[in-house]
């Protein structure tokens, strides 16, 4: 996914500055698609030289005027074009997994450590997206549309993330068990 694709999503939700948009980013399209804030506003630039998002200066007294970015028709076409396009599943990188398979390389306590704090933020993460989840969505069976979309995102976020708390837990009870043996010997 372009990064444009994730500012048009977040666009049709609700129109904003570079600002606002960066905001949302930071606290909930962010949980998926990371951007920095100079991404976003280089990209938004850049939507607007195609057409897809228009800019509007909205006049703030004693600040600098604020540029308000919203939807085209083009980018809605755009979107539709996109959602409709075939993806391929996402290749799975993951740093952690490739030291854990390395672990007779190095470490193993230390390995440990870190396995540890990999699944106390994987738990702080899911206990943000639980809260969400009760926040926003308490009665899931009554969603429908964008709610029920903004919904199943979070519910992927809820099981990738409990399930990278349960890896991290069985890693971390093999390393125990596998010092223990090693203690043995």
């Amino acid at each position: 996914m372009a990064l444009e694709h994730a500012i048009l999503v977040s666009l049709d939700e609700r129109s904003g500055s570079g600002y606002e948009l960066a905001r949302r980013f930071d606290r909930s399209i962010g949980f998926f698609w990371a951007a920095t804030h100079q991404q976003i506003y280089r990209t938004l630039k850049r939507m607007v030289e195609l057409g897809w998002v228009s800019v509007d200066e909205v006049a703030q007294d004693g600040r600098p005027d604020k540029k308000v970015y919203d939807i085209t028709a083009a980018g809605h076409e755009e979107l539709r074009r996109w959602v409709a396009e075939p993806s391929e599943p996402e290749t799975f990188r993951h740093d952690l997994s490739v030291k854990v398979r390395g672990a007779s390389l190095g470490d193993a306590a230390v390995l440990a450590d870190e396995v540890a704090r990999h699944r106390g933020l994987h738990g702080e993460r899911l206990d943000a997206y639980r809260a969400i989840e009760k926040k926003d969505f308490p009665d899931p069976s009554a969603l429908s549309g964008r709610q029920l979309h903004q919904y199943l995102v979070l519910r992927g976020g809820v099981r990738a993330e409990q399930a990278l708390v349960e890896w991290c837990d069985e890693v971390l009870a093999a390393l125990r068990q596998d010092e223990s043996r090693e203690d043995r010997r």
